[in-house]
């Protein structure tokens, strides 16, 4: 027994120690980051003597007192919404008819939702800027000039949570049985397989947000005035204001995270104990038909 236990410790440990270090990795820069933002000490003389010294919440609040600071979240959040709405109105009919019409080209759609790693943001602004500033220069004037950069570089991401949604449900079964109750297309996409990809609509918009809401170099290349752009400038203005200013964007993406984690698990659960989908494929043929 003892021989058993040992072994089952020296197995546990590898993997606790992968966890510990992935604490320390993400930890250790929020503990900094908070000490800069809510210490009032100069920064070289952060230490192990001044860990307890003048700690306050004044730097959080300072932002919000900045002229800028509602005008461009306000905007971002605009452009993340739009962002979003396109995003998903783009992406689940693609990788929809890909998995059920063109399951040969899912290897070329991965590869190319993937190109938004290898063209780096200033290049694709730059090239876009170009070309746009020749024939079209009122586009550049547009507040929603940001949304189609935003989309191509939620793509690895958007596209990814998409599809590992589609992977986890029987996609075919479920628009043949649709389809065989008398179902049209657009019911059985709204009433048999959205509520099924929920889980992954939820996650693909969050990713996409998170991308938004973060992206500075295409922003600053056109001269938008975002809400990443204020808090570069900003932090140029008021160093610890600014480190404050990027905790509580921190502190609260993490939060959003957390919600998405339990509204997921939630939908799952739901979806595996109370939801029928013969029910569902049901509802939907009925509808249909009733409006026939």
């Amino acid at each position: 027994m003892t021989t058993m236990r040992q072994r089952k410790w020296v197995a546990r440990l590898g993997p606790n120690l992968v966890l510990v270090g992935a604490a320390i990795f993400f930890v250790a820069p929020i503990v900094s980051t908070a000490r800069q933002a809510l210490q009032k000490v100069p920064m070289p003389l952060l230490g192990w003597n001044t860990l307890l010294d003048k700690w306050s919440l004044g730097a959080l609040a300072r932002p919000f007192h900045e002229n800028n600071f509602w005008p461009t979240l306000q905007v971002s959040l605009k452009l993340a919404l739009a962002t979003v709405i396109i995003t998903l109105a783009l992406l689940v009919p693609t990788a929809l008819y890909v998995h059920l019409r063109l399951p040969r080209a899912r290897a070329l759609v991965e590869f190319l939702t993937v190109l938004p790693y290898v063209v780096p943001p200033v290049a694709l602004a730059a090239g876009v800027a170009a070309f746009y500033r020749a024939n079209a220069r009122w586009f550049f004037t547009w507040t929603w000039a940001l949304v189609p950069f935003y989309v191509v570089m939620a793509l690895p991401f958007s596209y990814r949570a998409i599809d590992a949604g589609i992977k986890a449900i029987d996609v075919r079964t479920l628009v043949d049985a649709s389809r065989s109750l008398g179902a049209g297309w657009p019911t059985t996409l709204r009433r048999a397989l959205l509520p099924n990809l929920s889980t992954a609509l939820i996650s693909a918009s969050f990713l996409t947000a998170t991308v938004v809401l973060g992206e500075f170099t295409i922003a600053v290349t056109l001269a938008k005035n975002t809400f990443p752009t204020f808090s570069f400038e900003y932090f140029g203005r008021d160093p610890q204001g600014g480190v404050a200013l990027a905790l509580l964007t921190l502190m609260t993406t993490t939060f959003l995270l957390g919600v998405l984690t339990l509204l997921t698990r939630t939908k799952a659960s739901r979806a595996s104990g109370d939801v029928v989908v013969e029910d569902v494929l049901a509802d939907a043929s009925l509808t249909n038909r009733g409006r026939r």
